[in-house]
């Protein structure tokens, strides 16, 4: 049975006062295995950044299902106990670490609340606590800093050690290692890749970076205006896309011979072209 079975999910933004409404997500369906990565890519307003708040319960959903360990999230929590079972089970990383750590808290404060918030019974000693900061490679003078005292790959590193602190069975990563220098997002990739063979973790992975999800995604799905337009194992997708947006994302990519012109004059063919099929010409 998969982790993770997403059925025709579908958001649709409001606008009001004349403006018209936004599809964000329009009839995505997927599923996760236990132990898989899989990427969402597509360009900023594909609708994956929807997707991943709706599986966490940042956002909801006007209709659909996304289960996850034989719990449909769309359905309404019943109680306190449930509402922090499901967090358990589904913890986020954020692209920016600065905005979702607090400032104020020591990062040995940061780890003992979250592990607190969902088992004041469990072991927050100094010895459990510095067991986890070793699993991101960081060590107890890290557990005395504040947020600001941390490089940005320390901080995302503590982010990470923040949503593994409860045991989930799937991390979202939303843009995670966008805002972190080469070398950098290279090592937070390979530590999350540790962490996944280690402990079996699931990856919902959302990125615009196609080099980030050929190295940590097994399979990808490509999203264009909240529509899954191709789906695959990421080997394939990459090398052989057979759906034209697919193509224009690879294109787009910097590399030799790479003609950022060509890329520009493509991408508005391709949008020219789906306007034309929505509208039904």
């Amino acid at each position: 049975m998969s982790l993770v079975e997403v059925s025709e999910l579908h958001r649709v933004f409001r606008m009001g006062r004349g403006a018209e409404d936004v599809t964000a997500v329009n009839r995505v369906s997927f599923a996760i295995e236990p132990g898989e990565a899989l990427g969402l890519v597509g360009e900023s307003g594909s609708g994956k950044s929807t997707i991943a708040r709706i599986l966490v319960g940042l956002e909801h959903a006007d209709d659909g299902s996304a289960v996850i360990d034989g719990v449909d999230r769309l359905r309404p929590a019943r109680s306190r106990a449930e509402r922090l079972a499901r967090a358990r089970a589904v913890q986020m990383v954020f692209q920016d670490p600065n905005g979702s750590l607090d400032r104020r808290l020591t990062v040995e404060e940061t780890l003992r609340r979250a592990i607190r918030l969902h088992d004041r019974g469990a072991d927050v000693s100094a010895g459990a606590l510095a067991a986890l900061l070793d699993r991101v490679r960081l060590t107890e003078r890290h557990a005395r800093a504040k947020p600001h005292e941390l490089s940005g790959g320390q901080r995302q590193r503590v982010a990470i050690a923040r949503a593994l602190a409860v045991s989930p069975k799937l991390v979202v990563l939303d843009e995670a290692v966008s805002a972190l220098d080469v070398s950098v997002q290279a090592q937070v990739l390979e530590l999350l890749a540790e962490i996944q063979r280690e402990s079996g973790v699931s990856y919902l992975f959302v990125s615009h970076d196609l080099a980030v999800i050929r190295e940590l995604c097994s399979r990808v799905l490509v999203l264009f205006r909240g529509t899954v337009v191709e789906q695959g194992e990421t080997a394939r997708v990459l090398s052989a896309p057979e759906h034209p947006y697919s193509r224009l994302l690879i294109a787009s990519t910097p590399g030799p011979g790479w003609d950022p012109e060509r890329v520009v004059r493509e991408r508005m063919s391709f949008t020219q072209r789906m306007e034309a099929v929505a509208e039904g010409g």
